[in-house]
């Protein structure tokens, strides 16, 4: 039981670190190149029910660098920070299993499964932290979240990292 308090306490302070972390901190992120996209998008994905803006970061790295390996770091990364919601779910169903939207989530995941996961990891999608927590608590293994929600996190930043660059290639919006 301590080690769930332990859990559910640290996922509360990584998403009030995230929520104020400061804008010098995202730029010295974005000069990493790819590490700094893996970075970005774990830490803006490890919040928990709170978004974190991580988009555009991820478009104008697509537009800097190449935007397929863009998207692959930055879908490694936010499987990663998705642990957050993971852990929660483990060490904290109880806080949440009296939500219609929780109790719809376990039944898609149980129907569903990995499909479920892939599909709304792929889609810009600010509840996806429910997912996760659905995950955690029904006791998937890890490494079965973390590979389903690296494919559709890849996915979904593969498409911005691509979308960055073509926009940004745009006349007069290039650098």
């Amino acid at each position: 039981m301590p080690a769930r308090i332990v859990a559910l306490l640290v996922v509360i302070a990584i998403s009030v670190y995230i929520v104020f972390l400061p804008e010098e901190q995202v730029q010295q992120l974005e000069a990493l190149g790819y590490p700094g996209a893996f970075l970005i998008s774990m830490i803006t994905n490890a919040t928990v029910l709170v978004p974190a803006p991580g988009f555009v970061v991820i478009g104008v790295l697509g537009a800097r660098f190449s935007p397929f390996w863009v998207g692959v770091w930055a879908g490694a990364g936010a499987a990663i920070g998705e642990l957050s919601g993971y852990l929660a779910g483990f060490s904290g169903q109880a806080v949440i299993d009296d939500f219609a939207v929780y109790n719809r989530m376990v039944a898609w995941m149980d129907k569903y499964g990995w499909l479920a996961i892939v599909g709304l990891a792929a889609i810009p999608n600010p509840a996806f932290d429910i997912t996760g927590i659905a995950a955690g608590a029904l006791k998937m293994p890890i490494w079965e979240f973390l590979f389903w929600v690296f494919i559709g996190k890849t996915i979904k930043f593969l498409l911005i990292a691509f979308a960055g660059a073509g926009i940004l290639s745009l006349p007069g919006l290039g650098s």
